[in-house]
């Protein structure tokens, strides 16, 4: 963009540097396009965000929202001839209110900050994303994130009161209240979250708060057989154990996470569940936990209290992907089955591995049924990296038929745009598109992504 152009765009204008540029230009997925945009900007305000987005539809550019480039699914990613709006100046705390337990965000605000912030006046903030200490507010809700807590307590939407955002034609418009109830009007709360910058850019988000929870009890369970940790889901759901956390992992993650940071974990057990409750009787629900498990064949079950251990386990399954990274170039996945059905998605997996020639690892939420398979390749050798492709589609599909969904978290973004067609019927797809018509009717806003073509 040559210097005449420039000056349009304000104060918000961050960088034409192709350096700059080319760091903004792209999320954490892999298999996805993405282009050099023609500026990245950085409003303060909402109203710079207006201005931005104005300017965008007076030059006919396309406008792509970055919260903190942690997303994997392409959403984020630039465009050819596109504006990158970056929100990551929009980063203030605006008020957290204790009696009425509601905080008010802008979008850049670091999800792990605001949860910290909160727990200073007696609050939490539950939706956990696995990036919790890097993502953003604003990402989380264009998304739809959940994370490990979400078993219990719900994800982002769960928590969404109300929105500010800019629209298509550089409006302003307010959705949701405040008060814990409210039916005024369509949801339109409800639409905006999990629209993936497609309707609209937010620029200030109200969120439902819950008094701080009790100190947590962890269990740690591992299991032989994999029939074996699903039959544990199974009983720990049909018990209504009050869990605030259940996540599985497989022998593969096991084994990576134990070459990058050995704990003592078993490489030879086929899963492990790791388990928490933050409930006023945690003790005696991660006991009923454990007995469970032990009656479902678990190996080996440990309980603890004790924070320090709680919080160590639960920073192993953090690791999760990092470590599966290091095995090699990786493609995730992101799916969600019904959690009578995890096993028959794990074995599936092992099987399209063993088939492919392929590691793929998984781990994920069990209390919710999603599943995050995470296939390692070769992106120096083209068979492999078709092989990886191959291996993705296969388990989208294979979720599917297990009467799951595409994406439980990660959003469809450009990586799953081609799948959406497949789960959603054709009346529901017309549907999407009639209502991004409605909010973006010359399509700027994130074009190509999510929803997929005529």
């Amino acid at each position: 963009m040559d210097d005449a152009n420039l000056s349009g765009w304000g104060p918000a204008l961050l960088s034409t540097d192709p350096e700059v540029m080319a760091s903004y230009s792209r999320d954490q997925s892999r298999f996805t396009e993405h282009a050099m945009p023609v500026a990245v900007l950085a409003p303060r305000s909402t109203e710079e965000v207006a201005e931005v987005l104005r300017e965008a539809a007076r030059r006919g550019l396309a406008v792509v929202t970055r919260g903190a480039g942690t997303g994997l699914s392409g959403g984020a990613n630039a465009q050819r001839g596109s504006i990158l709006l970056s929100t990551h100046r929009l980063d203030s705390i605006v008020s957290i209110d204790p009696d009425e337990q509601v905080a008010v965000v802008q979008p850049g605000v670091i999800t792990g900050h605001l949860r910290a912030a909160v727990l200073e006046h007696g609050l939490f903030y539950p939706p956990d994303p696995g990036s919790v200490d890097s993502c953003t507010i604003g990402g989380n809700g264009a998304t739809n994130a959940r994370g490990l807590c979400c078993g219990q307590y719900g994800g982002t939407p769960d928590f969404v009161r109300g929105l500010e955002g800019g629209l298509a034609d550089g409006s302003v418009m307010r959705t949701g209240r405040r008060t814990a109830k409210g039916v005024a009007g369509y949801d339109l709360t409800s639409l905006l979250v999990g629209s993936e910058g497609t309707l609209g850019v937010i620029t200030e988000i109200t969120v439902r708060l819950v008094p701080r929870p009790a100190p947590p009890t962890t269990m740690l369970a591992t299991f032989g057989t994999l029939a074996a940790a699903g039959t544990a889901v199974q009983q720990l759901t049909r018990a209504g154990t009050r869990l605030s956390l259940l996540e599985i992992m497989d022998r593969t993650t096991l084994s990576a996470i134990e070459s990058m940071s050995p704990l003592g974990f078993d490489t030879g057990t086929a899963a492990i569940l790791l388990a928490q409750s933050d409930d006023p009787d945690s003790a005696s629900q991660v006991t009923l936990a454990a007995d469970l498990c032990r009656a479902s064949g678990a190996e080996d079950v440990a309980v603890s209290d004790d924070g320090r251990e709680g919080d160590l386990l639960l920073q192993a399954r953090r690791l999760a992907l990092p470590a599966l990274e290091r095995l090699g170039d990786w493609l995730l996945d992101d799916v969600c089955v019904p959690r009578s059905r995890i096993v028959d998605l794990i074995t599936s997996v092992e099987d399209i591995a063993a088939r492919e020639g392929l590691v793929i690892g998984v781990f994920g939420h069990a209390g919710d049924g999603n599943m995050h398979p995470t296939i390692i390749y070769d992106e120096g050798r083209p068979d492999r990296r078709v092989a990886a492709l191959r291996a993705f589609d296969q388990i989208t599909a294979r979720a599917l038929e297990l009467g799951g969904t595409i994406t439980g978290e990660h959003g469809v973004g450009a990586l799953k745009r081609g799948w959406l067609g497949t789960e959603l019927d054709a009346s529901a797809v017309r549907a999407h598109r009639l209502v991004k018509q409605a909010f973006d009717p010359r399509d700027v806003l994130n074009p190509g992504i999510a929803i997929p073509g005529p």
